[in-house]
């Protein structure tokens, strides 16, 4: 079975939805032109992923200047069921992709706000989500922890079963091998790390998982931050993430990518017969598990 994936590295408009999800169409519309029949958006990418925030929070202080920030950032984050969500569903649905798009989604009860990786098909509309379940270190102070509930699944799609998991949750191993359990052919890793290192974290999940790994990442600058809130900042870095979104195969070695510095849309052809293929000497579900051994 023969796939044309797609995998978005694009800056959003901070911290504004409406203009986020009109750049987003247009990059759509942009993949669906070159034949992609998905198409992965970075973590985060509405409305943003707040690298250097700290929202006015120290140890036993918040400042009202932090307070009006998070509330900025809720208001433009994405609840789902939304209007919001309705037009991206329409988006797929005029373009006849799929897609998966990070959000920060906020809960209209309780104000809480997540970090959520969201599927939407061109036939079907909204699959499904899968909440961030371990923020990392300072992230907790705005993302709440996910439910865990209906989190961890993998999708069944025309274009292959897809699921996966967010940053640095991808170095929990029990959670990678929950995905796993369930045979991804795409596995997805949008993320916010734009070390170096990143690549080598996608090249080992493809070896382990026997899987298409598909990472992205956001490209920003200071300078793409609105003026009113760039004296916040926790430094004066010019560029605040590089990217380094790739496409790896299920034998660990890189597709497309990884990009760096630019903004850009890599597209590959992919071949799910190759899945099948990789696992002749090792799966890590099958033939080369011990469950006499070890109990997940």
């Amino acid at each position: 079975m023969q796939v044309k994936v797609g995998v978005v590295q694009a800056t959003p408009v901070f911290f504004d939805s409406t203009k986020t999800i009109d750049k987003l169409e247009t990059l759509v519309a942009d993949g669906a032109k070159k034949g992609c029949q998905f198409l992965l958006f970075p973590e985060s990418f509405i409305p943003g992923y707040p690298r250097k925030f700290t929202f006015g929070a120290t140890i036993g202080l918040r400042t009202d200047a932090g307070r009006e920030l998070y509330k900025t950032y809720w208001q433009n984050s994405v609840q789902v069921p939304s209007p919001e969500v309705s037009r991206l569903e329409q988006i797929a649905r005029d373009n006849g992709v799929y897609l998966a798009i990070g959000i920060t989604e906020r809960d209209s009860l309780n104000g809480s706000l997540y970090c959520t990786l969201m599927y939407i098909s061109p036939t079907d509309g909204y699959l499904g989500k899968h909440q961030k379940i371990k923020p990392t270190g300072v992230e907790r102070l705005v993302w709440a922890e996910g439910t865990g509930k209906d989190s961890l699944q993998t999708f069944d799609t025309t274009v292959g079963r897809m699921g996966g998991l967010i940053c640095w949750e991808n170095y929990m191993p029990l959670a990678r091998m929950r995905i796993y359990q369930q045979a991804p052919q795409l596995y997805l890793a949008p993320t916010a790390d734009a070390r170096q290192t990143w690549p080598a974290t996608l090249q080992h999940i493809a070896c382990e998982g026997r899987c298409f790994v598909l990472g992205c990442n956001q490209y920003f600058t200071r300078d793409d931050y609105p003026e009113e809130y760039q004296s916040m900042l926790t430094d004066d870095e010019l560029v605040l993430s590089k990217g380094g979104s790739a496409i790896v195969s299920p034998q660990g070695e890189f597709i497309a990518g990884p990009l760096w510095n630019e903004e850009g849309i890599l597209i590959a052809d992919l071949d799910l017969d190759e899945v099948l293929k990789s696992k002749l000497d090792f799966d890590v579900i099958g033939h080369y598990s011990r469950p006499d051994l070890f109990t997940f």
